[in-house]
């Protein structure tokens, strides 16, 4: 499986873009839908929270292990022990061989009573791009992993999931995203929902580390990873930042912030913006300054795609949650606009809606696609109850868990994908193809500069 891109794969690929040329889409008026369906009430563990003991009997065998991407060909792996252990990952791409090895850092943090095993991260690499590489961690023989390397061309194939915690209804989700394949998972916060008790992000660790182990799992932070006590932990995000510490520090626009960054895939055909709901987002603000050179760096003659994450959803006609992304959206809109940005993807709110291209509260063929998908799994259930009549800037909305999949062909179309959760099946709900803005001649030619 080094490669998985048959000619046979490219035809059907191509045949399918040129259907999509054909059938352009209808106005996003004409396509509101609101979904009939109502989801069947919980299977009697669905909410119970997973909290299995590890079976780690030594303290040293590694656990909660993730990867992210680092630049365009190194992976940092992350991982947990609950004694002290190397900080040392051991690679190579034949099982059970390890020429190759890394050392990197060590760190813990206290919670209260609480106090985390030991938090261990190093950078590999150089890796060639899609190739499978094997691997253990603080050279224990006990588990070998693998993971693949993300492909260095198009097509390219994210998961995009949010709000996922680790219920009955998670589990389900994590098992439709194994059931096809993909080069990497994008997350738009609230992970564990552990809400300050911590045991919650080991268990949350153990129940993501199958998937997470073996292709590189892209996130940004959401309320639930907050975590604020007044008076007693002042500091926020203490265990997101520890646990999941994203490459901030890379590429060609570091933010210097583990709550937002930005990096590129598919050799700099896609780049990919994750966006801190919960950290200041204002004009003058360091975010707001670090994203205003971002996009100044982006070329959409070399950049097909540029993709955006957030928690709060800018665009929503869910009675959840209503407003709470405006303002963050008043700052930063236009921005995103300037250079075009071709979808923005949010979570927050537990349910599925699909928006036209929007500018400013309007349909505009050069604004970006806004999907809220903060439907993964999470133990507070669905939000449900929409704003009545839907808006006609939405297009599909529903109230149900799923995964979506973000398959950018080429340089000109992307497929998008949305997975009901069924419990025991994904079902295709909701479908639609997203043409490059970059490869249309009317939006590139009345691009603003920012």
């Amino acid at each position: 499986m080094a490669t998985g891109r048959s000619s046979s794969n490219s035809m059907a690929l191509a045949l399918l873009v040129l259907a999509a040329s054909a059938a352009s889409l209808l106005p996003a008026a004409s396509l509101s839908v609101t979904s009939p369906y109502v989801r069947p009430a919980p299977r009697p563990d669905a909410l119970s929270l997973l909290q299995d003991d590890d079976d780690d009997d030594d303290g040293q065998t590694p656990q909660q292990v993730h990867i992210s991407v680092v630049g365009p060909d190194k992976m940092r792996v992350t991982w947990i022990t609950d004694d002290d252990a190397p900080a040392i990952v051991e690679y190579g791409t034949t099982s059970g061989q390890y020429p190759l090895s890394a050392t990197g850092n060590t760190t813990t943090y206290s919670y209260v009573l609480y106090k985390s095993g030991n938090i261990h991260d190093a950078v590999i690499g150089p890796l060639k791009p899609n190739t499978t590489y094997y691997y253990r961690c603080s050279s224990n023989p006990k588990r070998e992993f693998s993971f693949r390397t993300p492909p260095a061309t198009l097509p390219f194939k994210f998961v995009i999931v949010g709000d996922f915690g680790q219920t009955g209804w998670t589990e389900s989700t994590l098992k439709h995203i194994a059931a096809a394949d993909y080069d990497m998972l994008l997350l738009p916060g609230d992970l564990s929902y552990a809400d300050f008790i911590q045991p919650r992000w080991d268990s949350y660790g153990r129940l993501v580390d199958p998937l997470a182990s073996a292709r590189p799992w892209m996130v940004t932070e959401g309320n639930h990873e907050i975590e604020k006590l007044p008076l007693v932990e002042t500091e926020p995000f203490k265990a997101y930042n520890a646990r999941w510490r994203m490459p901030y520090d890379a590429g060609a626009s570091p933010s210097g912030d583990n709550l937002y960054y930005s990096f590129d895939v598919a050799g700099g055909a896609v780049h990919v913006i994750m966006l801190g709901s919960y950290t200041d987002y204002d004009t003058g603000s360091a975010q707001h300054s670090w994203l205003r050179r971002d996009l100044a760096a982006v070329d959409r003659g070399r950049t097909a795609f540029v993709v955006a994450l957030v928690h709060a959803p800018w665009y929503n006609s869910n009675r959840a949650h209503q407003g709470e992304g405006d303002a963050m959206r008043d700052a930063m809109e236009a921005l995103l606009y300037g250079v075009r940005v071709d979808a923005v993807f949010a979570g927050h709110v537990h349910a599925y809606e699909r928006f036209a291209r929007v500018y400013a509260g309007k349909e505009d063929p050069c604004g970006p696609v806004y999907v809220t998908i903060g439907d993964g799994g999470n133990r507070e259930g669905l939000a449900d109850k929409y704003i009545d009549p839907q808006p006609a800037i939405s297009a599909f909305r529903e109230a149900s868990f799923g995964h979506g999949r973000l398959e950018v062909v080429n340089a000109t179309h992307a497929l998008w994908t949305w997975h009901r959760n069924d419990d025991d099946e994904a079902v295709v709900a909701d479908q639609v193809w997203i043409t490059s803005l970059a490869a249309s001649p009317a939006c590139h030619r009345s691009k603003s500069k920012m």
